[in-house]
């Protein structure tokens, strides 16, 4: 392999060399490289293909079914809103609403421009005692409602902020 393009995968290459270059760990091939990226860039699959000896359909076709994977970059915090029956019932449409108009995201653009923050809708979080319930990366919080949801972004952009000072 050419250095550069080894430079370019080096620690794709590594995730593969751990788990043997065999094909079939696949899924945690992907879920290591998903979580070094934050999503699963198109030529970081094909790469990974290459490198398995898989096409590049079948590992897309991998990728594209599972929805814990992201074919699109996501921000520092990802923010999974529930929206199973209690939750819904209980107004986390609001609280969507309030987190998309703070953010100035939607349903079709989830990510802020400054990759700070994605919004997500999920089914359900398991967590229907506490709902409406949200996580944000893996912090889960119950009972929300939209002020409490805009605080705790409004909390994380400022800590971001001062870091940052």
């Amino acid at each position: 392999m050419p250095t550069e393009m080894y430079r370019k995968f080096e620690k794709v290459c590594a995730i593969i060399e751990k788990h043997g270059a065999d094909p079939a760990k696949l899924i945690p091939i992907l879920q290591e490289v998903q979580h070094e990226y934050r999503y699963l860039p198109e030529e970081v699959m094909t790469f990974v293909a290459t490198s398995l000896g898989l096409s590049p359909a079948k590992v897309f076709g991998v990728a594209s079914f599972y929805a814990h994977f992201a074919l699109q970059p996501k921000g520092k915090y990802v923010v999974r809103l529930c929206d199973g029956t209690a939750c819904h019932v209980k107004g986390s449409g609001n609280i969507l609403s309030a987190l998309q108009k703070r953010l100035g995201v939607d349903d079709k653009n989830q990510t802020t421009p400054d990759m700070l923050f994605t919004v997500e809708t999920v089914s359900c979080l398991g967590a229907c005692g506490l709902a409406p319930a949200m996580v944000i990366n893996e912090t889960v919080y119950g009972q929300v409602t939209p002020e409490k949801a805009v605080g705790l972004i409004e909390a994380i952009a400022k800590q971001e902020e001062d870091a940052h000072v």
